[in-house]
C-alpha cells in the first residue's frame, strides 16, 4: 500500500470497488439521467437515476422479480431474456415519468459483448429510450428471445436424468425448456400492453412539410 505525505486514502465505495468516481463524474456532467443496472447470480435490476444536489433521485426502477409476481414470468429471472424484459419494463416506466434519455450506468462492471448487462440496454432502447450505445455489444435476437436455451433443451432431451437435472427448476414451474421462446413473446407482449401509452412519449412527431400536406389535403377534401 502506497505511503508517504502525498499519499491520499481513496473513497471507500471506491476501496469496495462499488464506485468509479471518475467514470460517474463524466456521467453526471451529461446532464442526463443514467440507466443504471446491475446484475447478481439470480436477478437482475435496472433503474433510470438522475443526480440532484441532495443526491440521487430514482425516476424509474425494475427488477427482475417483477416479471414473476405481476407477468406470470416461469423462466429464470438472471438469464438473458429476463434482463431483457426487466430493462424494457424500465425504460417503459421511466417514459411514463417523463424521462426520453439516459447514459449507460455499468459501474464496475465489465463490459462483456452479449452479456445481460447489454440485454437489459436492448429492453429499455426497445421500450423506446434513447442511449447511446454501441450496437456491437448487444446479444444476438435469438438469445435475447431464449432460443440458445430452447436449442440446449433439444440437445439434452436424449438424456432424460441431465435434462430433468439441468431444468428442474424451470419445470417445477410448469415451463417446458423448448417452450421458452414462445413464453417469452407472451409476457414481452403482457408488459407492453400494461405499461405503453396510447400515445407514447417516442411516437414521431411529423415534419412540418408532412403536416401542411396532410392539412391541403384535408381542405381539398372539404
Amino acid at each position: 500500500m502506497a505511503t508517504g505525505p502525498s499519499y491520499r486514502v481513496a473513497f471507500r465505495r471506491r476501496r469496495e470497488g462499488k464506485t468509479d468516481y471518475q467514470q460517474r463524474r463524466g456521467l453526471v456532467l451529461s446532464r442526463l439521467p443514467r440507466l443504471v443496472v446491475r446484475g447478481s447470480l439470480g436477478n437482475m435490476t435496472a433503474e433510470v437515476v438522475k443526480a440532484e444536489v441532495e443526491g440521487d433521485k430514482v425516476v424509474a426502477y425494475a427488477h427482475s422479480s417483477e416479471l414473476a409476481k405481476r407477468y406470470g414470468w416461469l423462466g429464470s429471472t438472471g438469464n438473458i431474456p429476463a434482463a431483457y424484459l426487466t430493462g424494457l419494463i424500465c425504460g417503459l416506466k421511466a417514459l411514463d415519468q417523463g424521462a426520453g434519455e439516459a447514459v449507460f450506468d455499468i459501474g464496475l462492471q465489465h463490459p462483456s459483448k452479449g452479456s445481460r448487462i447489454f440485454a437489459a440496454l436492448k429492453g429499455a432502447v426497445d421500450a423506446g429510450l434513447k442511449v447511446p450505445f454501441d450496437k456491437a455489444k448487444l446479444p444476438d435476437e435469438k438469445r435475447i428471445k431464449g432460443q440458445h436455451v430452447v436449442e440446449y433443451a433439444n440437445l439434452l432431451s436424449s438424456n432424460m436424468e441431465a435434462y430433468q437435472k439441468r431444468f428442474s427448476a424451470q419445470l417445477s414451474r410448469g415451463l417446458k425448456p423448448e417452450e421458452l421462446g414462445a413464453h417469452f413473446a407472451q409476457v414481452k407482449e403482457k408488459i407492453v400492453s400494461s405499461l405503453k401509452k396510447a400515445a407514447p412519449l417516442t411516437e414521431r412527431v411529423a415534419p412540418e412539410s408532412e403536416k401542411e400536406e396532410a392539412a391541403e389535403e384535408a381542405e381539398e377534401e372539404e
